[in-house]
Parts: structure tokens; C-alpha cells; sequence
């Protein structure tokens, strides 16, 4: 065995990005070479030798499962060992059928005995006994971490006695796991997704004496350096909050030998429940199943299922209610046969009966917001029904006033924009760095923003500043560091408040890489940071070091790291999410996080009178309820699910990156493609490398100005000669019927999501192999003249882009007047100026009047929004100036669906008259 882990550790394990992966391809390994021993085939002696590697490559895997456990992987060794190979096979085959179809959650599974079919197996009858256990592991089923050092007997003896306290009225089951060590703690939590509930006790070791390297890689990211001398009462707290970072979801509780009084006191935000000395066994049971009951409990969900299996007469609105007006008809019974009855049992237009008012919530909904809030990590949860675009509209209009001066995002999804002309605020658009050779954009420098920021302080208007608005993370990716961009930000403007929209990024909250570049996570972390003693020293060294500085000296700040003064600063943070987008949510299910130090006090009455303003008196309750259910599955099961949909989009990057026929044609973007070097300072270039394999990308997410979300998949497709669009629906969408959200002109992007599968990816690969292959036999059979027009075609699309225009500039008509004129425009007053057609005038995108006109001198300025569909941000607003750049990007866009443009018509812009008539007011 220790042979055979050695050869395996000196093997490629770089190459699997992470050990769940790893653990059930090797499982399917030993399942597939066992049958080849027991069914008699050949190379006999070498597949026993690659079945005793397998074994030892799982040993130091299995020791962090309950399933199949330590005593369960020990019989297997022996029965290799006694060579009882016909044994050994229908044990493993069992094992890891189990294990990928995560059957063993639902039942428990007999290794003894003769085998199971696949017939059985697919039919769903018990091959077994139906057992009182079987019927316990009918219900939810998670994993306990122990942390304790103890010897075999010891472990199992303790398992018996926790196990033995399962009732029937409990609502879920558990199997412990046994660790001796600290390291051992943290690798299990990250690693195994079934973790639940932890028990620290005070006897255990510090490291792990297990050097796996695709499990050691885990306790990088910890972060606990120095450990070595801190004094060992210590361990189990320290241990608390390093699990709590990896997993705030997980219920800890803390068994101590020290004063229990002093330790409960200093872990009341991590620990549920402290114990001294020896804990009872009922009790420590009973806080287990109750940790994950309260996790469990979808407030507004049951009470509509209550609610809905109550006979009612229905003498108000909705005649769908109860599916009374389809029951009884003799045309669309169709559509209650498709949708089923419950969704109209669970139509109302009422909130009593154990229901509740979105707009005034005090029931099920107000128990739902806060049990979300908690799951997010935020101060207050709203949520929404009418989708993400009404949640910025929410947020704008609680928070800006007119005249107040918005930092926003250019990129940003047009629902910001209107919602600044509804606030009637005055923007100072921010650019973010072009990708010229993709036709897409990234987002906004950190230095663009701290530009502005000192502009306007210099102009006298800081005071003026209220918001500071951007799109974390972009349609294609790129995520900000969330708190570098907050913390300098604060330090010229101390309450500035930040919008982020999250729109795509709800789940990034349960994966611990993701979170940290999360709005909600870091204004907690910043507002403890600004708390404590080492900030302040820090902050006293940096007053020393710039106390010599000019304030109007604004190279001298763009090239420093700011930090803002302690005593003034105050963190106002809001997040907007599509849960409908990236968790399970029915469509338009979105939530609204805040985390504002002046919400109670200058807030609430504001945002409650916006959130009246846009929210629907009769929202639809079957959405409330998706959000109740979403949150109660990222907070039991988010960890796992966001861990395998990054899977699945490594494996698929993998995938093409080392395919030969797929690299001829396609090329997935990488960091280093979607991110220039200056913004990169760890220097990564890839995720992925065909040397090295996964490279450690913890450090990157941590101090990199920008990173790449990698389940955002850019697909270069180029060399096709086919641009996105027509990639994404003559190609992918009519021919294999793949779904793809967005496209620039020489790209096509995949996203995976919780809901990905294996399977869909394996599919993708399929096609896209499929293509290459097609896309090859077609270049072989070209005529020279048509492998001319193919080659034009191909330089189109990769050399022959339209440059990307950066926002130009408001016309002084739509500016604020005064001694000292700056970037804000006011596009609310242009907004409702081209309400008076008489005001309006349309100009030709492609007549040669437009050049003329732009050429004489005029400044062409946009009546309406100009918005290309997708991404959905506005290459023109009211009241800007188009430039020629502009110009030429709009008329070499290839996407068909543009908002506020009509091609037969043309650019909508503001008369001459006009513009003369508001320049005078």
C-alpha cells in the first residue's frame, strides 16, 4: 500500500481541480477493473497491482466520508488481500453506483450478499429488507465531523452511542466521521459536502499526516500561520472561526475542558452550543438535528402548502384561483393538465389564512426575508418578484435624490440607467477597460474611479457624491476585489454609499473562493476591520506617510493604496441578485441585501416608499415561495452545488484546452485573455495549464484587482469564420438545440450553473467535436476560391473588428451650469425633453447626411437609449454626444436586437432647435 502511495502521489494529480472529482473517477476505476479480474479477463497480475494502487489511492480520500467509512474501505483491503475478487467487485460496484447516484443518502446500502442488478437498481425496488434504518435514511440525510483524537475502538464505540440517539420523529438522519487533527478538520469541510454539523473537542492534534496533494491543497486557503504557538486551549476556537470562514452555513459546537463561561463568551458567532468537558449524548443529538431543522424551515413555502390544502370559497379576485375558471372549462383544460392542480390551489389574491403581505410583511414572508438575510450574510433581505432590474430601481430611488451625483458603471444593465433618470440624478460615467479583439468590455479600473472621485473633490462636489455604482461580476466574468475598491473609495469619500449589482453572482455567497469578492461579505469584514486596534495602528502609519501629500496632487494618490479614517467612515453596502438566475428561483425571483450602518436612521422610510413605489400589490406567491425553497437549499446543500458547477466548468475548459481536434477551431478565453497584466499582480495567466495543470488560484482571487468567475466560459470561435451570433443560432441552437445567453462578434459564452450536470457537459464537448470535425472536412473540400472566401471570412471576425467607443460626453445643454462644469450629465431632463416629438428628428445610422452632419460640426446628440440586446448595457443615453466611434461600433453590431433603435427610421436625436432652446434655460 505504501508503495503504491507513493506512485501515486509523484502521478499528474495537478490535473484534477479538485478531490471530489478525483475520489469518484477513481472509485469508477476500481469498479471497472474488479470486474475485469472477476469476470476472468486478461492481464490478471497487472490488474491486481493497478487494484491495489486504486485502494491506496482512496485510503487517505475515504478517511473524511461516512459513506462507505473506515471499517467498510479496511474490508475491502482485506478482501484483496484473501484475493476475493467475485466479493470485492459487487462490494465496490455497489459502493460506487451508490456514490455517484447518491443513493446512500436515501437508503442504506448491503455490501454482503449476492449482487445487485442494474434492472433493480433502475426499477427502484429494494433488493433488501425494508428496514427501520432504511426508513430513517428516507429522510434528509447529512454527515457529523467529530474532531477528536481517539483510537479506532474509541470512534467507534462514540459512533454507536451518538447514533443509537436517532428517534423516529426526527426530521433528518446523520453519520458521524472521526478526525484527529486540525488540518484533518479543515480538509474535511472544504472537501466532503455532506458536513453539516461539527463537534470539536478538545483533543486533537494539529497537522495531518496525511500529504495528499489534491487534499493538502485545501489548507492553503485557511490561513493559519503562527498556529504553532499559540497555546493548545486555544485550537478548538481558533479551529471555530477558520470553519465558520469556510463554511458559514456549518453548525459548530464546541466541547472544552476550559472555563466554559469564558470560551461560550468568545465564540457566541461561530459556536451554536459550548459543552464542558463531556458532553451528553442526547443533548449534543437533539442540537444537531435542531441546527439543521432551522436551516430546514421555508417559513412561506409551508404556510402557502398549508394554505393551498385548505378548502376555501373564493368570493374576491382571480378567477384562476383555485383553478376554478380552468376546471370548469370546456376549452383550456389543457392547462391545468400541464401544469398540474397544485400551482392554482396555490393562487390567491389574499395574505390571510397563515399567509402574508409582501409590501407589509409581519408573517411567513418577514421569517423568509430574515431567514435569507442570514443565508447572504446580510443586515436586512428584500425580496422581489418582478426581477433585478426593479431591485436597482428600489435601491436608486431610496438613496439618490435629485441633483445628487452617481458614479455609475457605463456597462452597467440598462435598468441603472433608468433608474437614474427616474431618481434624477446627475451621472459621471465610469469606462471600463476595452477587450478590442473580443468586441467586449471588461470593468472599471480602480484608478478610473478614484479619478473621478478626486476630480469632484477638487471641484468642490464631494459633498454632492452619493453613490458609487458597478456590476460585480460582468456578463462575461471578470469580478472586482470588492473590498480594495470599497476601502480606497472610502477613504476620499468616508459614507459613500455602493451599489453592486449581483445580478449573476447570487451564488458566489456559498462557495468560500467566491465569497470573499462578495458585496455582503465584505462590508462585514470591513466594518469589524475598521473595529480594531491593528487597523488603527495601520491607519496612523499611513496619516504619517501621506502627510506630506498635496491633496490636488492626484498622481501622487492614483499611485498609493488609500485607507479610510476609522472614526469617520461608515460602511453602506447594498447588493442586488437575480436568485432566478443563478439558484433556484422561478423566473423573475430576485432578492434586494443591504448592509447600511445608516439604514435605520436614514434609510428605512425612503427605501419603503420606493420598494411600495415598484413592487406589485399582487405579487405572485408561487415566486415567493421559489425564494424561500432556494434559500433553503444553498444553506443545506449551496456548498455542494456551486463546488461541482465550478467543477463542470474546469472539466470543460480542460476539455478543450487539451482536445487536438477542438483546438484547431476553438479556444476558451483565459484570465490572462479577459484581464491585462496590470490588474493581474499575482501574475496567473490561466486557471488551467497543459503542463502544470490547475494552478492555485486562491492567491489571485485574493490580490488580483480583477479575477475571472470561472463558470463564465468564453468561447473563441474565430477561426470558424462564423461570428457569435451566427455561431450561437444557425450552429448551436437550430442545429443541436444549445441555449446560450450572450455573444460578442467573435465569441460565444457558456455559463454552468447548480444545475449542470455531468451529462450536459459531456454533451457540449460532443457538439462541439461534432463542429470541428464538420468545420475540417468542409475546409479540406473547398475550391481555392472558396477557401479564399472562408480565409476573408475568418480575418473578418478576428482582425477586422470595429474599435470599442468609450463613453464621450453629455452636451452642455443636458449639464449642470455653474463656475466649475464636470463630467455629470443630467439625463433625466433630456429623458423627458424627447417626449415632445416636435423636440426629435431621426438621422440614418447608414446615410451619408449623418457624416456630413458630424463632419460640419453638429453635435449629434441622442434623444433615447440606444441599448444592443444582449448584454443590455446603452451605448447611447438622452442627452449624450455620438461620436464617430459610436457611430461606426453601431453599424458594424451584429446582434439584431437593439432597444430604442429603429432601423427603418433611424437614430433618434435632438433637433438643433431644440438643443439651442435648452441651452438658454
Amino acid at each position: 500500500m505504501a508503495k503504491a502511495k507513493k506512485i501515486y502521489n509523484q502521478q499528474s494529480l495537478s490535473h484534477y481541480y479538485n478531490a471530489s472529482q478525483f475520489r469518484i473517477d477513481t472509485w469508477n476505476k476500481l469498479k471497472s477493473t474488479t470486474r475485469q479480474i472477476a469476470n476472468g479477463g486478461t492481464n490478471r497480475e497487472k490488474n491486481i497491482e493497478k487494484v491495489r494502487e486504486l485502494l491506496a489511492y482512496l485510503a487517505p480520500v475515504e478517511i473524511y466520508w461516512a459513506f462507505p467509512g473506515s471499517q467498510v474501505f479496511q474490508q475491502l483491503v482485506r478482501d484483496e488481500q484473501l484475493e476475493e475478487f467475485d466479493l470485492l467487485a459487487n462490494k465496490v460496484s455497489r459502493i460506487a453506483s451508490a456514490l455517484l447516484s447518491g443513493e446512500y443518502r436515501r437508503k442504506h446500502i448491503v455490501l454482503d450478499g449476492a449482487a445487485e442488478t442494474e434492472a433493480e437498481r433502475d426499477s427502484g425496488i429494494e433488493s433488501t429488507p425494508y428496514t427501520s434504518f432504511d426508513r430513517a435514511r428516507r429522510r434528509p440525510y447529512f454527515e457529523v465531523l467529530i474532531v477528536d483524537d481517539l483510537t479506532p475502538a474509541q470512534a467507534e464505540s462514540q459512533r454507536a452511542a451518538l447514533t443509537g440517539m436517532r428517534r423516529d420523529e426526527d426530521r433528518c438522519t446523520y453519520a458521524p466521521i472521526f478526525v484527529p487533527s486540525l488540518d484533518d478538520a479543515l480538509i474535511a469541510v472544504s472537501f466532503n459536502h455532506s458536513i453539516q454539523s461539527v463537534v470539536i473537542r478538545f483533543n486533537f492534534d494539529l497537522h495531518s499526516e496525511n500529504g495528499l496533494p489534491v487534499l493538502s491543497k485545501y489548507l492553503r486557503d485557511t490561513k493559519l500561520d503562527g498556529i504553532e504557538d499559540v497555546d493548545s486551549s486555544e485550537y478548538g476556537i481558533i479551529l471555530a472561526d477558520a470553519i465558520s470562514r469556510i463554511r458559514p452555513e456549518v453548525d459548530l459546537f464546541l466541547v472544552t475542558d476550559q472555563s466554559v463561561e469564558d470560551v461560550a463568551g468568545r465564540v457566541g458567532k461561530t459556536c451554536r452550543r459550548v459543552f464542558y468537558n463531556s458532553e451528553d449524548f442526547f443533548e449534543l443529538h437533539l442540537n444537531i438535528v435542531r441546527g439543521v431543522e432551522d436551516r430546514y424551515k421555508t417559513p412561506f413555502f409551508t404556510a402557502l402548502k398549508t394554505y393551498s390544502s385548505k378548502p376555501t370559497g373564493v368570493f374576491h379576485a382571480l378567477p384562476i384561483s383555485r383553478g376554478k375558471s380552468i376546471i370548469k372549462s370546456h376549452w383550456i383544460q389543457d392547462m391545468g393538465e400541464f401544469y398540474g392542480i397544485n400551482i392554482f390551489l396555490a393562487e390567491t389574491s389574499s395574505t390571510s389564512g397563515g399567509l402574508d403581505s409582501l409590501l407589509e410583511p409581519s408573517g411567513p414572508i418577514k421569517e423568509a426575508q430574515d431567514l435569507a438575510s442570514r443565508a447572504f450574510g446580510s443586515k436586512q433581505t428584500f425580496f422581489a418578484t418582478n426581477g433585478t432590474s426593479t431591485c436597482n430601481k428600489i435601491v436608486v430611488q431610496a438613496l439618490v435624490r435629485p441633483d445628487d451625483i452617481v458614479l455609475v458603471d457605463r456597462d452597467c444593465h440598462k435598468s441603472h440607467h433608468y433608474g437614474m433618470v427616474l431618481a434624477g440624478a446627475n451621472v459621471v460615467y465610469l469606462d471600463s477597460y476595452p477587450l478590442s479583439e473580443y468586441s467586449m468590455y471588461g470593468a472599471v479600473p480602480l484608478k478610473v474611479i478614484k479619478e473621478s472621485l478626486l476630480k469632484l473633490r477638487s471641484e468642490g462636489k464631494l459633498d454632492r457624491v452619493k453613490m458609487l455604482l458597478l456590476t460585480n461580476c460582468t456578463f462575461d466574468g471578470v469580478i472586482y476585489n470588492v473590498q480594495r475598491v470599497m476601502e480606497e473609495c472610502l477613504a476620499i469619500k468616508p459614507d459613500l454609499v455602493f451599489l453592486w449589482d449581483e445580478a449573476w453572482f447570487g451564488f458566489a455567497r456559498f462557495g468560500p473562493t467566491y465569497r470573499q469578492r462578495t458585496a455582503m461579505f465584505s462590508a462585514a469584514h470591513l466594518r469589524e476591520r475598521y473595529k480594531s486596534e491593528s487597523y488603527r495602528e495601520e491607519y496612523t502609519r499611513y496619516q504619517d506617510e501621506t502627510a506630506d501629500l498635496d491633496p490636488d496632487d492626484h498622481e501622487a494618490w492614483l499611485s498609493r493604496r488609500l485607507y479610510p479614517d476609522p472614526d469617520q467612515v461608515r460602511i453602506r453596502a447594498y447588493a442586488t441578485q437575480s436568485t432566478h438566475k443563478t439558484l433556484t428561483s422561478l423566473r423573475q425571483g430576485s432578492m434586494i441585501h443591504v448592509h447600511d450602518q445608516d439604514f435605520k436612521s436614514k434609510v428605512e422610510e425612503s427605501f419603503h416608499e420606493a420598494y411600495m413605489t415598484h413592487t406589485s400589490t399582487s405579487p405572485n406567491y408561487q415566486i415567493l415561495a421559489s425564494l424561500d425553497v432556494g434559500r433553503r437549499q444553498v444553506e443545506l446543500e449551496g456548498f455542494e452545488l456551486v463546488q461541482k458547477q465550478v467543477e463542470m466548468a474546469m472539466v470543460l475548459r480542460q476539455t478543450v484546452m487539451t482536445h487536438p481536434q477542438l483546438r484547431k477551431f476553438f479556444r476558451i478565453l483565459t484570465v490572462g485573455d479577459m484581464v491585462p497584466s496590470e490588474f493581474r499582480e499575482s501574475g496567473i495567466q490561466s486557471y488551467y495549464d497543459l503542463e502544470q495543470g490547475w494552478n492555485d488560484i486562491w492567491n489571485a482571487w485574493e490580490i488580483d484587482e480583477f479575477c475571472l468567475d470561472a463558470t463564465r466560459i468564453t468561447l473563441y470561435v474565430g477561426q470558424t469564420g462564423m461570428d457569435g451570433d451566427t455561431f450561437k443560432n444557425k450552429v448551436l441552437m437550430d442545429k443541436y438545440g444549445i441555449q446560450v445567453n450572450k455573444t460578442s462578434r467573435n465569441s460565444v459564452l457558456f455559463m454552468t450553473n447548480i444545475g449542470t450536470t455531468r451529462s450536459s457537459v459531456a454533451y457540449l464537448i460532443e457538439v462541439l467535436v461534432k463542429i470541428a470535425n464538420d468545420l475540417e472536412q468542409e475546409i479540406e473540400d473547398m475550391s481555392p476560391a472558396e477557401r479564399r472566401i472562408h480565409d476573408l471570412k475568418v480575418k473578418s471576425v478576428v482582425e477586422d473588428l470595429p474599435p470599442l467607443p468609450d463613453f464621450s460626453r453629455f452636451h452642455d445643454a443636458f449639464r449642470p451650469s455653474g463656475d466649475q462644469p464636470g463630467d455629470e450629465g443630467d439625463s433625466r431632463t433630456a429623458f423627458f425633453l424627447s417626449y415632445d416629438a416636435n423636440n426629435c428628428e431621426y438621422m440614418g445610422l447608414n446615410d451619408r447626411s449623418l457624416d456630413d452632419a458630424m463632419e460640419a460640426g453638429r453635435d449629434v446628440v441622442s434623444a433615447s437609449f440606444i441599448i444592443p440586446y444582449p448584454p443590455g448595457f446603452p451605448i447611447l443615453v438622452p442627452g449624450q454626444v455620438a461620436s464617430m466611434e459610436i457611430i461606426e461600433f453601431l453599424r458594424n453590431l451584429d446582434v439584431k436586437e437593439i432597444h430604442g433603435y429603429r432601423p427603418e427610421l433611424g437614430l433618434r436625436v435632438f433637433t438643433e432647435e431644440a438643443i439651442q432652446r435648452q441651452m438658454k434655460r
